[in-house]
């Protein structure tokens, strides 16, 4: 039977040969849970094995915990949750990356957890980034991770895949950022509810692994359960700096006669910067229809694009120039190796000296915590994944999405600028 790539990996999962819309019980490879979704998950497990005699979790091994949503805390809340799961993770001898590594779906490629065929899952909508490595990733509730934790398995409908190929050679200024926002705003926020995305053609295989990380974590922005991109040697290389002996599967793809529930087919050798308007993700427009709208707040960084690569986009556009008077430039590295590559390059020295503000790596404002909110009317440029309303501030503020291009541009001129005029 032909399968999909997202088939082959449910039926390795659950032990038997299923096709979409098969119900099964599959075996995790590994789940994550991070400090805003983590009690909740640690507090259900509890619940769950107080009457049993073992109330350990089924493999230590294959569970990582990450604070980030809210590092260092912020909070006498905030840092309550950090002590529970800091002993949690103590007791049951589960890793945890601290306030110190970064935002979690950086970490958890980064460091090798995730490999091709796997199915990953955790307690945050935008899992989905690791499917970037040829993995099913995606974001489940807290209580469904309490089950995770207490049993490594969880029930599931093999969804249906949607196959969006993507071809030609990105223009100049444009980037994977912008195919993704154009892909969301071709399909709405629901063109993909429950289906695996799953992203090819020339332009995805010559995409480096930041760039299908940034489309594959925008998946859920379509209400796709999944996004993936099948591994290839792109992959392979990647891996084979973070897990020694890395080998990979050649099976970890789709058939060639499997059956999708859609094909779309893109040419973006003429696309335009795109961006999102408030308050929706699919609200997309080419970056000349906004030009010129007045900023408050540019911030570069989250788990779409808080990699060295997007924050060298935007320091090479910016050069030796200074920020937009009246411009708050927020830049925040996705991860403690990221942070390391952005500074032994001197782009944190660049970034100071042009008055823009770095801080250490976390999710920063994206979820409106922390720090570097937006205040009522005020306009915040983002390379974030979200724009809903009180997103990141107040109710009445507004944030607009964009590459790190677009966003570099426009913090030089206060204005929503296209980095093409750079």
């Amino acid at each position: 039977m032909a399968q999909t790539v997202s088939e082959k990996i449910f039926s390795k999962a659950s032990g038997k040969e299923v096709k979409a819309g098969d119900f099964v019980l599959a075996n995790i490879d590994c789940a994550m849970t991070h400090d805003i979704t983590g009690p909740l998950a640690v507090e259900g497990f509890r619940e769950i094995v107080k009457d049993k005699k073992n109330k350990k979790v089924w493999n230590p091994e294959k569970i990582v915990i990450i604070f980030d949503h809210q590092v260092p805390a912020d909070s006498l809340n905030a840092a309550a949750n950090h002590i529970m799961l800091r002993e949690f993770a103590k007791e049951q001898g589960i890793l945890n990356y601290d306030v110190f590594e970064g935002i979690c779906h950086q970490v958890v490629p980064e460091k090798g957890h995730v490999r091709p065929g796997d199915l990953v899952v955790g307690s945050d909508s935008h899992t989905c980034a690791y499917g970037a490595l040829g993995a099913f990733s995606t974001g489940i509730g807290s209580t469904d991770m309490a089950f995770v934790f207490g049993t490594g398995k969880l029930w599931f409908k093999v969804p249906e895949t949607i196959r969006f190929d993507v071809e030609g050679k990105l223009p100049r200024c444009v980037y994977p950022k912008d195919v993704i926002l154009h892909l969301i705003g071709d399909v709405g926020v629901e063109g993909a509810r429950y289906k695996a995305a799953e992203f090819g053609g020339s332009t995805i295989r010559n995409t480096d692994i930041s760039g299908r990380m940034s489309m594959s974590n925008m998946a859920i922005e379509m209400g796709g359960k999944a996004g993936i991109v099948e591994a290839d040697a792109t992959t392979e290389k990647y891996l084979q700096e973070r897990i020694p002996g890395f080998k990979l599967d050649p099976r970890w793809k789709s058939d060639k006669d499997a059956d999708f529930s859609e094909t779309r087919n893109y040419d973006v050798s003429n696309l335009a910067p795109q961006v999102a308007c408030p308050h929706n993700v699919d609200n997309v427009k080419p970056v000349d229809e906004v030009e010129g709208t007045k900023i408050n707040q540019v911030f570069v960084g989250s788990c779409t694009n808080g990699r060295f690569e997007d924050i060298e986009v935007v320091a090479k556009i910016m050069g030796n120039e200074k920020v937009a008077k009246g411009v708050r430039l927020l830049i925040i590295p996705a991860s403690h190796t990221e942070y390391m590559k952005v500074l032994r390059a001197g782009y944190v020295e660049q970034f100071m000296e042009a008055g823009a503000i770095v801080e250490s790596p976390c999710c920063g404002p994206c979820m409106g915590g922390s720090f570097g909110l937006l205040g009522k009317g005020e306009v915040g440029l983002s390379t974030s994944n979200r724009n809903f309303q009180g997103r990141q501030g107040s109710p009445e503020a507004f944030v607009y999405l964009s590459s790190p291009a677009t966003a570099g541009a426009s913090a030089l001129y206060g204005e929503i600028t296209d980095p093409r005029k750079v």
